[in-house]
């Protein structure tokens, strides 16, 4: 965790050169990108930021792919900050440590955007995959289930602005009209359930279904795991091919498909052993290859799970499984399993709403594509903080909040950054910070009712029922609709 070569003791020593000898003494005070680095530097290997030798970043730029990297994680946390606001970040840095510096124009978002555009995809993936790699390897095998991986699969939406570009790949709902709605990309993404990190993603359209969007995951499960989801990714063909990969599934059984209690072998109370059938009916998704390849049946095993907690809508759910081995895997146990598949529903709120993915920003697809990785990653560095509070004191993974994790580290970094002259000083505030992170949990408060509505009012505003050019609004609610062209909004 502690930080051997801070970030900004010197940002320059590492990026743009040593900084003056009589500013080494000096405490830097200023919210900058050095603080972010200070907590997170450590976690990436230097390598996957450093400067190409041909091509994109290859060049001797202010805002190289390690700077610009950090500027937008710092970005994603800072929810809402625009890009002029970490533009003068950096700024401020260059004026404070070069003087050099002074004198010259000021750095724009333009060119912030445009470094931004510049950092390549494929790096910002292994990143993310290097984040959930160090998170899995250091679950601990009390947080395993029954000894075996769990992996949380869901599917998500989130929308950008209403550009022609985002349109073509990201069309936005049907029930909205054209100049009205907004692009939606679907995110299909796979958790962890020991350590609650995000392992894979995959995007789409809404048109694509959350099933068909997870076989793109399929090369990141491992033999032995067992992948936990809704009624959604509940088929033959999915649990089929899962099972040939030597991949276990626990699903809600879906709303299309009956069974039968009085039908096959009793396992014990709500829980029998079936045999299912490959359907006649090729699904569109899977090709005639593939179709033929599935085995004519499988056996599996369907548990039923009453729901009687208070707030919970449904009062009986019904999983498939194909964990059949009533002994090893014992009923109860799994229907506590499923019941723990609500996590992934927080995963989500706290990349969308703590961390401001359910709206993007940017204009154009690609960056579209890599605002939403970045936002991922950040939310990978997050859980790697939580993760290392827990062991460190012994604090169930689970209990720890997101969002005070978050907030601690928005508040502590200054205060880590500025002791960036004193090693030790530093270290000690680290360990302090986590030790906060893990003095705070989140309360335990089983049965909790939770419904989804709103207290809140909005604001009494009409609708915009036509493009904004077009539209025109009444000058007051109970009157006729005003046709004064200064009541025209543009």
């Amino acid at each position: 965790m502690p930080s051997r070569t801070p970030f900004f003791q010197a940002f320059g020593a590492l990026l743009f050169g040593r900084r003056p000898r009589k500013l080494a003494g000096k405490v830097q005070q200023l919210r900058s990108l050095g603080e972010i680095y200070e907590l997170f530097g450590e976690m990436l290997p230097e390598r996957l930021l450093g400067r190409n030798e041909r091509g994109a970043n290859s060049r001797e730029r202010l805002l190289t792919a390690k700077v610009t990297f950090w500027a937008f994680i710092s970005q994603v946390f800072d929810v809402g900050s625009s890009c002029r606001d970490v533009v003068r970040k950096v700024e401020a840095w260059w004026r404070w440590s070069h003087k050099e510096r002074e004198g010259r124009g000021a750095l724009t978002a333009s060119a912030y955007c445009q470094a931004r555009a510049r950092l390549d995809f494929q790096t910002l993936q292994m990143i993310l995959k290097h984040l959930s790699w160090s998170l899995e390897r250091r679950v601990l095998d009390a947080q395993l289930w029954l000894g075996r991986r769990v992996k949380i699969v869901d599917g998500t939406t989130f929308s950008m602005p209403d550009t022609a570009a985002n349109q073509r790949c990201w069309p936005q709902p049907t029930s909205q009209k054209e100049g009205l709605g907004f692009p939606c990309m679907k995110m299909v993404g796979v958790f962890s359930l020991g350590s609650g990190g995000l392992e894979d993603y995959a995007t789409g359209t809404l048109h694509q279904h959350d099933s068909v969007l997870f076989r793109e995951l399929w090369s990141g499960l491992r033999k032995g795991e067992i992948v936990l989801g809704d009624r959604a990714f509940c088929s033959y063909a999915l649990m089929a091919r899962l099972a040939d990969r030597g991949v276990d599934s626990v699903m809600r059984l879906h709303q299309a498909r009956k069974v039968s209690f009085r039908e096959g072998r009793r396992l014990g109370q709500d829980d029998r052993l079936i045999t299912w059938t490959k359907p006649a009916q090729r699904a569109e998704a899977w090709t005639l290859q593939e179709w033929e390849a599935l085995p004519e049946r499988m056996e599996l095993r369907v548990i039923r799970l009453q729901v009687s907690t208070p707030g919970f809508r449904t009062r009986s759910v019904t999983l498939v499984t194909t964990l059949t081995d009533a002994e090893a895997y014992p009923a109860e146990d799994i229907r506590a399993l499923y019941a723990q598949r609500w996590a992934v529903e927080l995963h989500f709120y706290q990349i969308k709403i703590l961390l401001g993915l359910d709206v993007l920003r940017c204009q154009s697809p690609e960056l579209v594509e890599k605002e939403a990785l970045v936002h991922l990653i950040a939310y990978n560095l997050i859980r790697l903080l939580m993760q290392q509070a827990s062991e460190l004191h012994g604090m169930d993974l689970g209990r720890i909040s997101f969002k005070g994790t978050l907030d601690t580290v928005r508040h502590f970094a200054p205060t880590i950054h500025a002791a960036s002259g004193a090693p030790r000083r530093q270290q000690a505030l680290i360990d302090q910070m986590l030790a906060i992170i893990a003095s705070d949990p989140v309360p335990e408060r089983p049965g909790r009712s939770e419904p989804r509505a709103k207290k809140r009012r909005a604001k009494n505003y009409h609708l915009l029922t036509k493009p904004r050019r077009q539209m025109q609004v009444p000058s007051h609610r109970n009157r006729p609709r005003s046709i004064n062209p200064k009541c025209r909004l543009s």
